[in-house]
């Protein structure tokens, strides 16, 4: 019996079994099914009892003495039905008579006890197909994606065609053999009768037209975490027998296992990468033109085609690489991803490898920061496809500016303050191998003094490096590793610039820390499982216990200054293109070099959410920082999905919630501006080009009912509405001046 998977809110999304079927009964098989089985196995099915001796003779005959495949096998339907039913056993001798013999006997029994009608059907609900998929309903629903009662007679054909070798004639891997065993049945159709030569004749040259389906017999909602899942359980498993030494087994010992993940918000999750992931691809090939990437790095898709399965199988039967690449430049029946539906054309696997690297792939977590309850995990833009998993712990990528609160929290923790000044000058430093390193800035920011809290919202690189050297490398590491990152971070201050490479899962798991008050919690995926008599199993999987690892004071000016970034800072279009207003979120881009990796992690009191977007191979990447950084490609998808959980009213809870207050003396850590810019300049122009009394006192009080930090932001905002303004009358007095002292000029001549 399967095992069942099941969402926290009681959702089916998944069974694990041994053998993908589903039975369906005589009347929901189409016609032509039947007919090609026949055509093809058995054309005596309905007047034999079991056994056909004309087709035993007629097999040793052609099929083994003149090579003709198209004879069919010596066995009746009848006869491979007793083999699926009781496997065949090896004996000491003489194995293969013996089975054929036992298998004969039980053939003629079957056809005492069952019908034509029953005997065809049992057939067909147990037989194999490929990709370890039983019965044809099953079968039609993965290649085809309709049930077995609406296959078309090209479609049953294929169907039936790979029962004779169902690897060497998957379609999906093998579309040419397919192809050719599919127009056999459709000759064997047409020789008995079945259709006449003109249907035949159009059958052939239909393509194979698949429409795959890898989540069959279950809702394709969160496959990247049911996939974790399968394989995490069974490794669980292995490691914990129960009291007997047994080892308990997904797929037969119908277990129910209830997930933290929530449907709802697994939906939206989905539909949230869906909707960016679509405006980035066509941003992306429109940026680089058709096949740009691969005219400017020939080697891209070389080293992809190379690690195909084809590419490989080439090589072990001795082609040459010529031979090789001529081979896979011709064109074949291929099924391609598109986000407009999956489509079957006409190309060449070198084609087809190039068109699926040029899509740029995604992935998001979303944790609840309380108790580490993962409530959404969208792994890539689609499972069918894209199966490599960009949430795991196994995937990681450089990280970016992501990093850098890390950096900032261990600074707060070492005594600096978030308000002290620094100069975001440019300092050339020498790395343990005495190789000289010089950090740059996105913006031409060189001459600007920043707070530590200015410095993380706009991102400044050469403030971070320094606060990482005074802080200490060291103690950032420490702090990482008690935060829950576990991947290797080289002990050079360009961590802090988000060199190392870590995976989504863990930056998260991170995050966390900044959303609960400066305790680690671990992800959790299951809440619990029950065996089929309703047992609950008592130690599943045990969760590690919350550990404080970063104080209450460093915390809580962490997640101020995060969120300083999503009000003033470079994540400031979360609000104003995404409509998240009045939920309470913090967050940080993270853009890695040459763009190759676009990040965004965001905090909230009961969610914390990390998003990633970026080809699989790090050379396909935008060449403009304006389009490949992670406010364009990574804030968008977070950005998407807050939009639906705020207007969600089911989930009021989460939008909002609410960070508790700040202590007194945390308000005064954090009540500065974000930057000193040197204003000599205005200053002069305001004492000589106009009066006092037209300058504007800028608004600083305080609004009923707002937070400290609202306070600080919407003061900041009138402040600079007040300066756009003396600027405005700043300008228009000097063109004034300089309109008088041209006339004077002009004069003088």
């Amino acid at each position: 019996m399967p095992s069942e998977v099941y969402t926290a809110d009681s959702v089916l999304i998944g069974k694990f079994y041994i053998q993908d079927r589903t039975e369906v009964a005589y009347e929901a098989i189409a016609p032509v099914v039947l007919d090609a089985l026949i055509a093809t196995e058995d054309i005596r099915f309905k007047q034999h009892s079991g056994i056909d001796y004309a087709s035993m003779g007629r097999v040793l005959i052609r099929s083994v003495i003149m090579g003709d495949e198209s004879s069919g096998g010596g066995s009746t339907i009848t006869q491979q039905l007793a083999k699926n039913l009781y496997p065949r056993k090896r004996f000491w001798i003489a194995s293969m008579l013996l089975n054929k013999t036992r298998e004969m006997i039980t053939a003629i029994r079957i056809e005492n006890i069952y019908s034509k009608e029953e005997i065809i059907t049992m057939y067909l609900n147990t037989v194999s197909f490929a990709d370890q998929t039983f019965g044809i309903e099953s079968a039609s629903n993965r290649f085809f994606s309709v049930p077995a009662s609406m296959l078309q007679p090209h479609q049953a054909a294929l169907l039936i065609g790979m029962l004779k070798a169902t690897h060497s004639y998957n379609p999906r891997l093998f579309p040419e053999r397919a192809l050719t065993r599919r127009n056999v049945v459709i000759g064997q159709m047409k020789k008995y009768e079945f259709i006449d030569s003109l249907r035949a004749d159009s059958l052939k040259r239909l393509p194979l037209s698949l429409k795959y389906s890898k989540t069959i017999n279950q809702t394709p909602l969160a496959p990247y975490f049911k996939e974790y899942l399968r394989i995490e359980l069974q490794r669980w498993f292995n490691e914990h027998p129960n009291e007997d030494g047994e080892v308990y087994n997904i797929y037969t010992d119908g277990l129910k296992i209830y997930t933290t993940l929530d449907s709802k918000l697994q939906r939206y999750a989905e539909k949230a990468v869906v909707q960016q992931m679509t405006e980035v691809q066509k941003q992306f090939l429109a940026h680089w033109g058709q096949d740009g990437i691969f005219k400017s790095n020939p080697a891209i898709a070389e080293d992809a085609l190379r690690r195909t399965n084809r590419y490989k199988y080439l090589e072990e039967e001795g082609l040459t690489e010529e031979e090789i690449l001529k081979e896979l430049g011709k064109k074949i029946p291929t099924r391609l991803f598109s986000w407009r539906g999956d489509k079957e054309v006409l190309m060449s696997p070198i084609d087809s490898v190039k068109h699926h690297l040029q899509f740029l792939n995604a992935g998001l977590l979303a944790m609840d920061p309380q108790n580490g309850y993962v409530v959404a995990w969208v792994g890539g833009i689609d499972h069918d496809f894209f199966q490599y998993d960009h949430v795991r712990e196994s995937t990681k990528r450089q990280v970016g500016s992501i990093f850098k609160p890390i950096v900032y929290a261990t600074a707060v923790e070492q005594g600096i303050a978030p308000c002290d000044l620094v100069m975001a000058n440019r300092e050339t430093y020498i790395d343990k191998e005495g190789e000289e390193w010089t950090p740059r800035n996105s913006q031409n920011d060189y001459e600007v003094k920043y707070s530590m809290r200015g410095a993380m919202a706009y991102s400044v690189n050469t403030i971070a490096v320094k606060a990482i050297l005074k802080a200490g490398v060291d103690n950032t590491i420490r702090l990482a590793r008690e935060m829950g990152i576990v991947s290797e971070l080289p002990d050079v201050p360009s961590i802090s610039l988000g060199s190392a490479s870590v995976s989504l899962m863990e930056m998260t798991t991170a995050y966390t820390t900044f959303a609960n008050g400066g305790e680690r919690v671990m992800p959790v995926l299951i809440s619990s499982i029950t065996d089929q008599d309703g047992n609950v199993f008592p130690a599943l999987m045990p969760k590690e216990p919350r550990k404080k690892v970063l104080s209450d004071k460093a915390s809580a000016i962490t997640n101020a200054m995060l969120r300083t970034v999503v009000t003033e800072g470079t994540a400031s279009r979360l609000r104003w293109k995404y409509g998240v207003y009045n939920m309470e979120v913090g967050g940080k881009t993270g853009t890695t070099q040459a763009n190759a990796d676009g990040w965004f992690m965001a905090v909230s009191p009961r969610l914390v959410i990390g998003s990633w977007v970026g080809a699989d191979d790090p050379r396909i990447r935008f060449r403009s920082t304006e389009l490949g950084q992670g406010a364009s490609t990574a804030l968008p998808i977070t950005g998407y999905f807050l939009n639906q959980v705020v207007n969600d009213k089911q989930f009021e809870m989460i939008a909002e919630a609410k960070f508790p207050e700040l202590e007194e003396d945390w308000k005064k850590m954090l009540d500065c501006d974000l930057y000193e810019l040197d204003s000599t300049l205005i200053k002069k122009i305001e004492l000589s080009a106009f009066k006092r009394d037209s300058l504007i006192e800028a608004d600083t009080t305080a609004k009923a009912g707002e937070s400290f930090l609202e306070q600080l932001y919407n003061r900041k905002l009138r402040m600079q509405r007040q300066q756009e303004k003396r600027d405005s009358i700043a300008r228009a007095n000097l063109i004034k001046i300089v309109e008088s002292e041209n006339e004077t000029d002009s004069d003088d001549n």
